[in-house]
């Protein structure tokens, strides 16, 4: 009992061992029950699980609020749908690895679980170095701000670019240290093949394996926005994981869904560069003009639901009619 009351990170050990086993159970069920077999996931079943993915993320922030008050709960929420929408860009970039790759939809769904446990733990040692720089010096809070800020700002002054996959230094140099089958073996990431030379069987990566790379580094990316966006919401290590890692989790069934209508979200990047400008400025609003006051929880969740809300709307309207690109 010692143990589970025990401090960590500034949470008490059995709220980190429940959510591990909400992760755990989720995983097992997913993988082992529902997708036991490599198979094409349809829209349907893909928006039937991202509901149950949401209403799980939805009831452990009422957990949360339940048991560390209203204030963590608030600020729980307004991370988990930050993340949600920033997840969008990166459903669009997955779809291009994908597609790059020529890896068939019945595989996809098998290599984004993979992903998503590599995501787990890098988010983690993300998280822990943001968290241990906000602990030794409270100003890295403002560069966090700032840079949430200047990257709203890019974002709202940037035009379309075209993502070149080919282009990734990683993957350029695994394809050229690591022996790379041409063609897919199934859902494998290595396989062993005949060496040309010798003759011998030797270890080769497979599309699939390149595929995970390429997506997991993607991934790194996008991270640079979204972690210092929750720490400028929470500098509560609980709160600023559990937030990231439950609306990650749900992304690899939201994926299909989104997949075929992402061509529909095109002017959510506004409504999300007008959201990471307001979180970054809440930082020097509260320390500059609230005297060090906290901003709302509540009316911080209000104004981020408002804006992603509204980007959702308009986006969905003004691309309405339009025709559903043919996807690999």
């Amino acid at each position: 009992m010692e143990f589970l009351a025990a401090d960590w990170l500034g949470t008490p050990a059995w709220f980190w061992l429940a959510f591990g086993a909400i992760v755990a159970a989720l995983t097992v069920f997913d993988l082992g029950i529902l997708h036991k077999e490599d198979r094409e996931m349809g829209v349907a079943e893909s928006l039937k699980l991202s509901a149950f993915y949401i209403g799980v993320a939805l009831l452990f922030g009422a957990w949360i609020w339940a048991e560390r008050g209203a204030d963590l709960g608030l600020k729980y929420y307004t991370g988990f749908f930050i993340e949600k929408a920033l997840s969008i860009d990166n459903v669009f970039v997955i779809s291009l690895i994908f597609g790059y790759f020529a890896i068939p939809r019945k595989y996809q769904y098998r290599a984004l679980l993979w992903g998503i446990l590599a995501v787990v733990l890098l988010r983690g040692l993300m998280i822990a170095g943001g968290a241990a720089l906000v602990a030794e010096a409270h100003w890295v809070l403002y560069l966090f701000a700032a840079f949430l800020i200047v990257t709203g700002i890019r974002m709202l002054l940037s035009r379309e670019e075209t993502t070149d996959i080919g282009q990734n230094p990683v993957l350029r140099f695994i394809a050229k240290h690591m022996r790379v089958t041409p063609q897919l073996h199934g859902a494998r990431f290595l396989v062993r093949v005949a060496d040309a030379k010798s003759g011998r069987r030797v270890l080769a990566a497979t599309p699939l394996l390149l595929a995970l790379v390429v997506i997991n580094i993607a991934d790194i990316v996008f991270a640079i926005d979204s972690v210092p966006a929750i720490f400028a919401i929470t500098t509560d290590n609980f709160v600023v994981y559990t937030s990231n890692i439950m609306a990650i989790l749900g992304l690899r069934a939201l994926y299909f869904a989104l997949e075929a209508m992402v061509h529909r979200f095109h002017y959510l990047k506004y409504a999300m560069a007008a959201v990471l400008i307001f979180i970054g400025s809440k930082i020097f609003i509260s320390d500059f003009l609230l005297g060090g006051a906290k901003f709302p929880p509540l009316a911080s969740l209000t104004i981020t639901a408002a804006l992603i809300g509204s980007g959702v709307l308009y986006s969905l309207w003004k691309t309405r009619g339009e025709r559903v690109p043919t996807v690999h």
